[in-house]
């Protein structure tokens, strides 16, 4: 019976090794494969032929002066370039993490603020840290303050800011009052009252704080239902169901296309809600966290 594959074995093989046969490879030669590692020729020829002995494999085969792989050390080679660049990605991390890198940043994201400019940013982040993995949490109403408030989140995006912290306005979000073109709402022949609304359904989002939950905007129809996203609530209005206030840059496109019509309330068909940036720790947010809040405040330029 074969013996069972020990996780404690030390490979026989190196990484320096292995690096060489790639060398070796995309030079076409040992010689200049010498010449771009800074190595004598023979030391070349001696780490592949050591490799070659360690694993009980040939490597490569010579057609004329050119080096080519054999069909098992193409296979071994494509898996040894993930781990040269795994490793090479783990002393990348070690020099960041020396310099003060986060290893991870947590984030709590109020829906309101645009996806596509989250997602921009998102993916300036990547480019400049990474090595720092992301722990993105997207919240509604009092999820922003609850996040800071019990250290669960390094950076926020939200509407309040709570006592004790402070932050930087981001944003003002225009919220309308929509419903499907076809809803009863927009065919009154005037406009609609608050008796008119009361007697819909209002959807809304449910707040995803648990401390001190709070509800937001206007809320005396009869029949309310509550959602978990803006998403969600956009989906169900313009199915028909209802009427909501809604971020008008998730609206846009459904207005656009004669799917959704806002509601031409005599009052409160627009309001306001600002996005405010605010760290958990200010003075102790290392680099990485810095520039997270720097991108998110630069993706959301556009849709001032």
């Amino acid at each position: 019976m074969r013996p069972a594959t020990s996780y404690h074995h030390i490979p026989r093989t190196t990484l320096e090794q292995w690096k060489v046969l790639e060398a070796i490879v995309e030079e076409g030669s040992f010689a200049q494969a010498a010449t771009r590692l800074n190595r004598s020729q023979s030391s070349v020829s001696y780490a592949v032929a050591r490799l070659q002995e360690q694993i009980g494999v040939e490597l490569l085969t010579m057609n004329g002066r050119r080096a080519q792989l054999t069909d098992s050390g193409r296979a071994l080679l494509a898996t040894a370039r993930e781990v040269l660049r795994g490793a090479q990605r783990l002393e990348q991390l070690a020099v960041h993490l020396d310099q003060g890198w986060e290893a991870e940043v947590r984030i709590a994201v109020d829906l309101a603020y645009p996806n596509p400019a989250l997602l921009t940013a998102l993916c300036e982040f990547v480019a400049f840290a990474p090595d720092t993995r992301l722990q993105l949490r997207e919240v509604v109403l009092s999820g922003a303050e609850e996040a800071l408030l019990k250290g669960t989140a390094d950076l926020v995006v939200g509407t309040h800011i709570p006592a004790g912290f402070l932050g930087n306005k981001l944003i003002d979000v225009k919220f309308i009052a929509v419903a499907h073109a076809d809803h009863r709402l927009h065919h009154l022949g005037r406009a609609p009252t608050t008796t008119d609304l009361e007697a819909e359904i209002h959807l809304v989002v449910r707040d995803s704080g648990s401390t001190s939950p709070r509800d937001d905007g206007w809320l005396g129809a009869r029949q309310r239902w509550t959602v978990g996203s803006m998403a969600t609530s956009r989906e169900m209005v313009a199915a028909g169901l209802g009427f909501a206030w809604l971020p008008e840059h998730l609206v846009a496109d459904d207005i656009l296309r004669g799917i959704l019509k806002p509601l031409n309330l005599a009052q409160g068909q627009e309001r306001m809600v600002a996005l405010h940036i605010v760290f958990s720790d200010a003075q102790g947010a290392g680099p990485a966290t810095r520039h997270l809040a720097q991108v998110l405040a630069q993706a959301v330029g556009a849709y001032q």
